[in-house]
């Protein structure tokens, strides 16, 4: 077991660099994996580089896929700056028009 002195030693020597990440997430062939708040040293050994990473990992179970807007929030507005309609009637035509924008707009301001 090293004391602190020696590993801060092996640290400078191994130039390891601390990352400050707040989670990582791993894509496998077998599913994805979560590590939140994770203690993470970079260092470089042989001229490449390594990664020590410190954490509790969790395999992310798949959710069955969900049902997603084909458009976005920003969509949304734009139809609702662009028409003066609710929000409600702004997603709604944006659903019809398969998430165009323009047509949700044309549809709106055509009044069908």
């Amino acid at each position: 077991m090293m004391n602190s002195r020696e590993m801060r030693r092996l640290m400078r020597q191994l130039k390891a660099k601390e990352i400050d990440a707040y989670q990582i997430i791993i894509k496998a062939r077998d599913g994805d994996y979560v590590i939140e708040d994770p203690q993470i040293m970079a260092m470089e050994v042989q001229g490449q580089k390594m990664l020590q990473v410190i954490g509790e990992m969790k395999k992310i179970e798949k959710a069955e896929e969900e049902e997603k807007a084909p458009f976005s929030d920003e969509d949304v507005q734009l139809v609702m700056q662009q028409t003066g309609c609710s929000e409600e009637k702004a997603r709604k035509a944006l659903e019809e028009a398969g998430g165009e924008p323009a047509e949700a707009i044309i549809s709106i301001m055509s009044g069908k």
